[in-house]
């Protein structure tokens, strides 16, 4: 079996820890969700906390791990067996959108009092260093193997990441390296939608103290 590349040893140990990884979504979801009831009984009609749960695929894991080797990019065929999907941080992942902005101030306040031994490693707006997006990384009681993130994003800013995300993060063939020629554009964006929550929020406390 020498003949295996790093790819086929990591296709293997996927699988091998796919029904933990399953564990930790589950288990990772449960806890957020009850978590977060204090918030999510009491929403107005336009206010929504919406809670997704998933894991990387085989393909998506790998291809994660391989950007993670430095410059190269690459895996080294020498290494074999000595790479591990269990290094990622992301394996499994609970996702949580909140609007208005002060809904997501309320729940990642809730959330980081419960995961404070978690790893914070928040997204930041690339020019005005504000956090965009609140992200953790730890271990559930279920498993010490595999590493989970919790993300706790404002509605509109993980929705248009989604899209970003999907076009040119991991773009098709006739997309790809349109990452540089958008980044003013994404920035733009990043800017007018905070600019909307924070507008949204300031009419809000206006109104309720009149």
């Amino acid at each position: 079996m020498a003949d295996r590349k790093p790819e086929d040893w990591l296709r293997e140990e996927y699988f091998v820890l796919l029904p933990q990884v399953r564990r930790v979504v589950q288990n990772l979801e449960t806890r957020v969700r009850h978590e977060l009831l204090p918030l999510t009984v009491h929403l107005k009609n336009f206010e929504r906390i919406v809670i997704t749960s998933g894991s990387k695929d085989c393909e998506s894991a790998i291809d994660t791990l391989r950007r993670a080797q430095g410059e190269s990019k690459v895996f080294d065929p020498n290494r074999g067996g000595t790479y591990t999907l269990t290094d990622l941080r992301d394996l499994a992942g609970v996702r949580v959108l909140a609007f208005p902005r002060t809904r997501w101030i309320e729940a990642n306040d809730l959330l980081r009092a419960v995961f404070s031994s978690w790893e914070s490693r928040p997204m930041q707006d690339p020019l005005s260093k504000s956090i965009l997006v609140h992200k953790y990384n730890g271990y559930c009681s279920s498993t010490d193997q595999i590493r989970a993130e919790l993300q706790i994003s404002p509605m509109l800013i993980g929705q248009f990441l989604d899209i970003e995300h999907s076009a040119i993060y991991k773009p098709s063939p006739e997309l790809e390296g349109a990452k540089p020629m958008m980044r003013d554009h994404t920035n733009a964006v990043f800017s007018a939608l905070q600019a909307f929550d924070a507008e949204l929020e300031r009419l809000m406390q206006e109104r309720n103290s009149t």
